[in-house]
């Protein structure tokens, strides 16, 4: 079965840190670009870090500096580290594995982040 399962959201406060973490499992994973997006509620889902096979990152303009995006393709898995986290910060994080012509985009659940004193 096709699997990307993101984990290591919660509740953390103003100012936190914290690492997600997606693993794939059941598609190829090493030669595909991967990306991180977030939906906070009553908002679109946004694009906010990207990663290509090779391990070439690119960020949204608003997260640049804060954010870090990195993969160990070992153990089929692509991270997110946040620094200094805000309350705008509070959104849904959702993996998906990019499509590349004639295989579809993969998309996680996602995991909860909630950035709150």
């Amino acid at each position: 079965q096709v699997q990307l399962v993101e984990s290591g959201g919660g509740l953390v406060q103003p100012g936190g840190s914290l690492r997600l973490s997606c693993v794939a499992s059941g598609i190829i994973f090493n030669i595909y670009a991967m990306e991180w997006h977030r939906q906070a509620p009553g908002k679109q889902r946004d694009l906010v870090a990207s990663i290509t096979a090779g391990g070439e990152p690119t960020y949204a303009d608003s997260v640049k500096g804060r954010f870090t995006i990195s993969r160990d393709n070992a153990k089929n898995t692509v991270y997110l580290t946040i620094n200094s986290l805000k309350p705008e910060d509070t959104a849904a994080y959702f993996c998906k594995r990019k499509g590349r012509f004639g295989y579809p985009d993969y998309w996680g659940q996602g995991t909860q982040v909630t950035v709150s004193s």
